[in-house]
């Protein structure tokens, strides 16, 4: 089975989706199942994971009434108050759903680098392993150095690394992020998401060739049994349409073997979120 590990629905309004700018026209309107099922059809793709985008309960609640209608959505991470008393309740209440496989908080919009280390927040990730929750990190690149403190506080927890840990693409700056990513890759409870990487280049003039070292350097760093291939939709149309991604991503794993190529494309998602 092929999985997209990485994308997103929404109902738009101005006010629950204020991290839409003016440059982000394409975004401002809904993107529903029926708007991804078509794009899916047509790259070869078999299921998606679908991600929080709004930090809201109400959105989870939607996400996993969308998984629950359309057979093609295999899985939901979506979002929680990690660091509020009611969290326990809350994950007591949704750990039954079928449909939530993860949890993700948008850790790249706190003002303070080191916000993943509060301790309040760390309380809050410890309780997602007896629900058998994976958590996805969203960071930039100059988050990586906490996260990995970050990850080695909770070693058996499973983590998966979103969008290579949004490398400065577009200033074509390679280190610190390629030490730091071989670094958390020495973590083998850390997975890592080929996504959300074009929209970290120049959305208009960028190329395969501006991408092509980062993209190598996480496929190094962890290994195609820890990547996995996401579209990050509809947020990617800013940069790259659906197809074109995904045959990126493919043209980009061509020289692995048969068996390797499996594992990016699905196997690895199937595995990490225990779909």
């Amino acid at each position: 089975m092929k999985i997209d590990s990485h994308h997103h629905f929404w109902k738009y309004d101005p006010v629950t989706y204020s991290w839409m700018n003016e440059k982000m026209g394409v975004l401002k309107k809904d993107y529903q199942p029926e708007d991804l099922k078509a794009e899916i059809n047509s790259s070869n793709i078999d299921g998606v994971i679908s991600v929080q985008a709004d930090q809201s309960m109400r959105e989870t609640d939607d996400l996993l009434k969308h998984a629950n209608e359309h057979s093609f959505i295999q899985g939901v991470v979506g979002w929680f108050p990690l660091a509020e008393p009611e969290l326990e309740g809350l994950l007591e209440r949704y750990a039954s759903n079928p449909w939530l496989k993860g949890v993700r908080h948008v850790v790249q919009d706190e003002p303070d680098d080191r916000f993943i280390l509060g301790d309040a927040f760390n309380a809050g990730i410890r309780r997602l392993k007896p629900h058998n929750l994976v958590y996805d990190i969203l960071i930039y690149e100059r988050q990586l150095g906490a996260s990995i403190e970050f990850v080695d506080r909770h070693p058996g927890q499973v983590f998966v690394l979103d969008h290579v840990a949004k490398p400065r693409i577009g200033d074509q700056v390679i280190e610190p992020w390629k030490t730091q990513m071989f670094d958390m890759a020495k973590r083998e409870n850390v997975y890592c998401k080929l996504s959300g990487m074009a929209t970290e280049a120049d959305w208009q003039s960028w190329t395969k060739e501006d991408l092509w070292p980062y993209i190598e350097i996480a496929l190094e760093a962890f290994g195609p049994a820890r990547m996995m291939l996401g579209s990050d939709w509809p947020v990617a149309r800013l940069a790259v349409e659906y197809g074109d991604w995904i045959s990126l991503c493919r043209e980009s794993i061509s020289s692995l073997s048969e068996t390797e190529r499996a594992l990016v494309e699905g196997e690895v998602a199937i595995r990490a979120y225990d779909l």
